[in-house]
């Protein structure tokens, strides 16, 4: 199988973007989250991508129709509050949770490895060498990422 710089990889996961909850699954995750406290949606956005490390970090586009949606079902209530509309979870919003499918989980938020965390900070150390070295140890670091791709390339054949 050849290289996909961007795109479905194994097991159906997306590297560029993070993990995808799947279809009707996002509703229980917010539930979950409210069921701690009441948040905005920013908020909302931001503990989903912290509950899974990194791995998953749902759109506005998805979060904020939810919201409306879950809302208007009597599922939680809207507020302002210091100019933003603050979600508290509702009883009928508590007993939707309790029907929650047991994966309802967003991909990435399982045992799997944090490559992405990874990743990043490979990529700060890399481009601090190449800001701040000569020559000569930017060749060294390219060797390596060189040396490191062409290992990763060889797990990824081994496991096909």
């Amino acid at each position: 199988m050849g290289y996909q710089k961007f795109g479905p990889g194994p097991g159906g996961r997306t590297w560029r973007g993070g993990g995808r909850a799947r279809r009707g699954d996002i509703k229980f995750l917010i539930l979950e989250v409210l069921a701690d406290g009441p948040r905005h949606g920013y908020d909302i956005i931001t503990e989903l991508e912290n509950k899974s490390n990194g791995r998953y970090r749902p759109s506005a586009g998805s979060v904020y129709p939810t919201l409306t949606m879950l809302e208007e079902g009597g599922y939680i209530t809207g507020n302002a509050a210091d100019g933003k509309r603050v979600f508290t979870i509702t009883d009928a919003g508590r007993e939707l949770l309790t029907q929650k499918p047991g994966g309802a989980t967003p991909e990435g938020d399982d045992e799997s490895v944090d490559l992405r965390g990874s990743a990043m900070k490979l990529g700060a150390a890399v481009m601090q060498a190449a800001r701040a070295s000569d020559a000569a140890s930017q060749e060294k670091v390219r060797d390596i990422l060189d040396t490191a791709r062409r290992e990763i390339y060889k797990i990824l054949a081994e496991s096909e």
